[in-house]
């Protein structure tokens, strides 16, 4: 804990309100030094509590009140490299309310809003997700197909590298939760990154959205059909991309990496190549208890893939974070698959079930899938 914030805390019946403005306006909230984390709230409040999203800890921790200011504060000891994802809950008059720290600037978006974030030293936001101007964007291109399978329209952003040449066949990646990967993980910033450093073989990437994840991600039939014999076809149809499973992959994170392995074990032999990020992939060892009714199929699909494990590709890149409840199904997965004699790769992150998380795993993952000249050289 600084000095500064040490004076301020010891101070409890002689602070005065000014004073601990002036603090905040200088130093904010949260306040770091090493593990140690000191979150910061002021403002009238009957009860402050910390909303985090980390596993096997309290996910709601209350704060205390200094003195008779209206500072109020919480110390938390967390390790080194983390990043964590937060809100406050104030509880005021009766009324409780869920709000981001208004005193911390840091923010992290995805589809349902936004979340407060808190970093320990070892953490740090990676370089290659910003523009960098002499990366080369790569284009691209929309299109739509009737879907049997799925019973409708489905539309498709495609990525094609810069530099893409006619005369020339490409790696192809299919992203489900694809606008959410470009909105919330950069990615399309990414590859323009990896790419133009060599980390990365320029691939063409079909970026897919369901209208009805939590069905169709869900180890659903009609969406691997749909992957697998309506959706590849009309891929290389419309784009030249290089022939072989070892250059064909699926990704996606939560119920995307169930869908990606779903489809992957549908159609064995047609996927390569797998980037699971904190997979959904709930199991049972004993009775059928299921956390939510939608994970009902995947428990199903797990269970018998658990079984009876088979090589559904080639290279598997599995990635979750030690602060989310799927730590679990994901370090159990691990070895199962490694059995079958896929190569497989796992990394955890002190991070959680978010979408910052998953943009920090995309230069591994992508760069070991499917690596580039720097990585062919050095892997």
């Amino acid at each position: 804990m600084t000095l500064a914030l040490r004076n301020l805390l010891s101070r409890r019946d002689t602070l005065t309100d000014p004073e601990v403005r002036r603090f905040l306006s200088e130093h904010g909230s949260p306040i770091v030094e090493g593990g140690t984390v000191t979150f910061l709230f002021y403002g009238r409040a009957t009860a402050v509590r910390l909303r985090h999203f980390i596993f096997a800890l309290q996910s709601s921790q209350a704060f205390e009140r200094l003195g008779g200011t209206e500072l109020w504060h919480l110390t938390l000891e967390v390790p080194l490299g983390s990043r964590i994802e937060y809100k406050l809950e104030i509880e005021l008059d009766g009324r409780t309310v869920l709000v981001r720290d208004p005193l911390n600037p840091r923010i992290a978006h995805d589809p349902y809003g936004a979340n407060s974030v808190c970093v320990t030293p070892g953490y740090a936001v990676p370089a290659w997700i910003q523009p960098d101007a002499e990366a080369r964007p790569g284009g691209s291109e929309s299109f739509s197909l009737q879907s049997a399978a799925l019973g409708g329209e489905r539309h498709v952003d495609v990525y094609l590298p810069a530099r893409m040449r006619p005369t020339r066949r490409y790696p192809l990646l299919v992203a489900f939760d694809g606008r959410d990967y470009v909105h919330f993980a950069s990615m399309r910033t990414v590859l323009d990154n990896l790419i133009h450093r060599d980390e990365v073989e320029p691939c063409i990437v079909a970026f897919c959205q369901s209208p009805d994840r939590m069905r169709e991600y869900a180890a659903c039939e009609e969406h691997s059909r749909f992957v697998g014999e309506e959706l590849l076809p009309a891929l290389e149809a419309k784009y030249p991309i290089r022939e072989g499973a070892a250059n064909r992959g699926l990704m996606g994170a939560s119920l995307g990496a169930v869908a990606s392995l779903h489809a992957a074990w549908r159609f064995p032999g047609r996927f390569g190549r797998l980037f699971l990020q904190s997979g959904s992939f709930a199991f049972t060892d004993i009775g059928r208890h299921v956390k939510h009714p939608v994970l009902e199929p995947v428990l199903d699909f797990v269970n018998r893939y658990r079984e009876e494990p088979s090589k559904v590709a080639e290279r598997v890149y599995v990635s979750c974070g030690v602060y989310e409840g799927l730590i679990y199904e994901n370090r159990s997965l691990y070895p199962i698959l490694q059995k079958t004699g896929m190569e497989v790769k796992f990394v955890e992150a002190r991070d959680g079930h978010n979408w910052e998380n998953w943009r920090d795993r995309l230069r591994q993952g992508l760069g070991w899938l499917f690596p580039g000249p720097l990585n062919l050289v050095y892997e």
